[in-house]
């Protein structure tokens, strides 16, 4: 893959003209298991994954790992992330690591990402923003709700998309990184979730409704014996504005280590760029 496909491949993950080529990873905590064909005991696995959310704000905090594939034009770039969250306060702090170039070395410093009720941060953003300044983007004036455009999903958001599943089934269990764990593959709705999410993910999640070429999300998703979510692999797809091609992301989490301290203060408002985003070559979008 040469530069410019790099570049191309940053600028799909631009939404609402606003920002970003950023994609969070995840640093790879899971293991896997022989699944095993026993459901018995199970229950509904739709109500199951309705309670995902409520299982992570009872479980308070945790680590998490990010990775999203975006494929486009037959270019495909992975960026990967780690971080921790708390799911009480709606707080989370991920390094957001973006794509090698061809030789090997990393075109952008690791990206801070901070997620919040409504809002995204973002430092080391590059394209004209000071490096000790942050950038603020609210989330409902992005067209994916900012499943995507961070490069991360927000995972308590995630959790949420899981309240408009339709329909799902129990693949069976398996177990990841020592954790046994349910195997559950369905269909969510992003309408659907918006209507059933907390009043601080309705108008990120409605506007993903509108904004992606499909509200359809498929997804696996694995839930602990406590209901908390280990895993989840969820599919979006969108339009690039620019280019007008249909863009496939894969955005996976990991969560880990539950009720770990977890501090994340937001940037002081003296600390925000208020200035205009320049689209830098490798990343974003103009502001």
């Amino acid at each position: 893959m040469d530069r410019r496909q790099h570049r191309r491949a940053g600028r799909t993950i631009a939404a609402a003209g606003i920002l970003i080529g950023l994609g969070t990873g995840v640093t790879g905590c899971a293991g896997s298991g022989a699944a095993a064909e026993d459901v018995k005991g199970a229950g509904d696995p739709v109500a199951a994954l309705h309670r995902a959310a409520r299982a992570l704000r009872d479980a308070g905090t945790s680590k998490a790992g990010t990775s999203m594939e975006m494929a486009t034009g037959g270019t495909r770039v992975t960026i990967r992330g780690k971080g921790v969250y708390d799911y009480r306060r709606r707080l989370g702090r991920l390094t957001v690591m973006l794509p090698e170039d061809p030789t090997g070395a990393s075109e952008h410093r690791p990206i801070t990402e901070l997620l919040a009720p409504g809002a995204l941060y973002m430092k080391n953003r590059g394209a004209g923003v000071p490096a000790d300044k942050w950038v603020r983007v609210e989330t409902s004036t992005l067209s994916d709700g900012n499943l995507v455009t961070g490069g991360a999903t927000d995972p308590y958001t995630a959790a949420e998309v899981l309240r408009g599943t339709r329909e799902a089934v129990l693949v069976g269990r398996t177990v990841l990184a020592g954790t046994p764990v349910r195997h559950y593959r369905g269909t969510a709705d992003l309408s659907r979730a918006a209507r059933y999410a907390a009043p601080g993910d309705r108008a990120a999640l409605a506007a993903a409704a509108k904004g992606f070429a499909t509200a359809s999300v498929p997804f696996d998703a694995y839930l602990d014996d406590q209901g908390r979510l280990r895993k989840l692999r969820q599919r979006f797809s969108f339009v690039n504005g620019r280019q007008k091609a249909t863009v496939a992301v894969a955005s996976t989490l990991l969560l880990y280590d539950f009720g770990i301290p977890v501090d994340v203060p937001l940037p002081a408002p003296a600390d925000i760029y208020a200035g205009r985003i320049a689209e830098d070559g490798g990343a974003g979008g103009g502001a």
